[in-house]
């Protein structure tokens, strides 16, 4: 090419930051890679995703950090695609663009009620606990005597056990005193884990499990007649030790007595939700049996987050196929219809679907970064190829946030815990972000 391989990358999570790192570890000194976030903050799903309570899971900051610290890479922070700059323009400044925006919808049940004051997203309620500058959540909502949590993957396990922690374990993480407040103040007594389909098929680890079976804060309850399978279920167990040791773990839940603490988190399987009653607030989710549906119960909940699974959001220049939601591609290169888009890639959530742990971005990363190195030689941005993006973004009043101001960011949220006796308490507001980092 003779010149050096320029790489814009989109999204700062697992897989965008992964992908920045392999690209500068495998394209030796002809790479240069700048990694747009349309937060003043990095590393996506890890800071705003991960359980606060979880502490050594999002310790791997540190080692996504380590990337941004390369020469080769650059955080570009502040910066939304699509309105900020877009695709189209990224790709006339950029040899590659590589898509990693996530899957930040979720999806719906597509019940009857659904849209009633009260059924939210459970992905809103991770978002503001976990202090995410867009998230809001109605705290009034607490105030309910029972709150459902619909799916049976390890978000719904998170979101249970955020409801019963106590204050004193709420300040052993980084989350924002607001939350702690609400969620210490909380009126919710029972919390119900509703699965569509048999504990056998649980997406949550067992690892979960136990650490909610441990809870101080509440009694877990499982009905052991929700453990009770037919012989057919049983062969589908017999070939599967995870699965049996998720079930032996649930039984050992079932046999325990409960302590008479002051909340409660139960168990609820072969339920699937058939709508939500109530006025302009849900009052009652409707239950029919999966294995009978017509057998049907009313459970009263004034709280329901459905977390039944994430899609990925259409970004303008870019194909999409909203039957899948997520981004067409072929070996990580984008298509449209038959069609190879020349220079556009895609990694992580928006390339797969989102499955698999923060690791799983590293092997879609590995792929994603092949692909680009293989086209290396025939990519060239067009009009006069490759040139600065900072002057587009300065004319147009973008307040960017680089790794410096990223780290101002984060001195000052060490500084705020440091004040109340917390390693760190969590920005949460985006213009006290930008106070922080000097460029509001």
């Amino acid at each position: 090419m003779g010149r050096a391989l320029k790489v814009a990358v989109v999204g700062s999570g697992p897989a965008g930051a992964f992908c920045a790192e392999i690209l500068a570890d495998e394209a030796g000194q002809d790479v240069s890679i700048d990694v747009f976030e349309r937060l003043p903050t990095p590393f996506g799903l890890v800071r705003y995703g991960v359980a606060p309570d979880h502490q050594k899971i999002k310790s791997i900051v540190g080692s996504l950090g380590e990337i941004f610290e390369s020469p080769k890479v650059r955080f570009l922070g502040n910066v939304t695609v699509g309105s900020d700059v877009t695709v189209e323009e990224l790709r006339a400044h950029y040899d590659a663009v590589v898509l990693a925006v996530g899957a930040p919808l979720d999806r719906p049940l597509g019940v009857e009620g659904e849209g009633l004051r009260g059924v939210i997203a459970a992905r809103n309620f991770v978002s503001w606990y976990s202090g995410h500058p867009d998230a809001t959540f109605d705290t009034s909502l607490l105030a309910a005597d029972r709150a459902v949590v619909v799916g049976v993957g390890n978000v719904a396990l998170d979101v249970a056990r955020m409801l019963v922690r106590t204050p004193d374990e709420l300040r052993r993480t980084d989350v924002p005193a607001h939350v702690i407040e609400a969620l210490a103040g909380h009126r919710v007594r029972e919390i119900c884990v509703v699965g569509r389909r048999g504990p056998e098929f649980a997406k949550f680890t067992n690892k979960e499990l136990l650490e909610l079976a441990e809870v101080e804060g509440a009694d877990v309850i499982v009905d052991p007649a929700e453990l009770v399978l037919s012989e057919e279920r049983q062969a589908y167990v017999a070939g599967r030790p995870p699965v049996k040791r998720l079930l032996a773990t649930l039984q050992k839940i079932a046999d325990r007595k409960p302590q008479g603490r002051s909340r409660s988190i139960r168990f609820l399987f072969d339920r699937t939700p058939v709508g939500f009653v109530g006025e302009s607030s849900v009052g009652v989710m409707r239950l029919a049996r999966t294995s009978d549906p017509t057998i049907v119960e009313d459970l009263g909940a004034g709280l329901v987050l459905p977390a039944v699974g994430y899609r990925s959001v259409q970004i303008t220049g870019a194909p999409f196929d909203d039957g899948i939601g997520r981004i067409p591609h072929r070996d990580s290169r984008v298509t449209d219809g038959d069609e190879v888009v020349d220079g556009l890639y895609v990694v992580g959530w928006v390339k797969r679907g989102p499955s698999g742990v923060i690791g799983t971005n590293r092997l879609c990363a590995s792929e994603t970064a092949a692909a680009v190195l293989a086209d290396a030689a025939a990519l060239r941005a067009p009009e006069g190829g490759a040139g600065p993006i900072d002057d587009l973004l300065e004319s147009r009043g973008v307040r960017v946030v680089d790794w410096s101001r990223w780290r101002a960011i984060e001195t000052a949220e060490r500084e705020l815990g440091a004040a109340c006796g917390r390693e760190r308490v969590k920005l949460y507001d985006r213009a006290e972000m930008l106070v922080a980092a000097g460029i509001a």
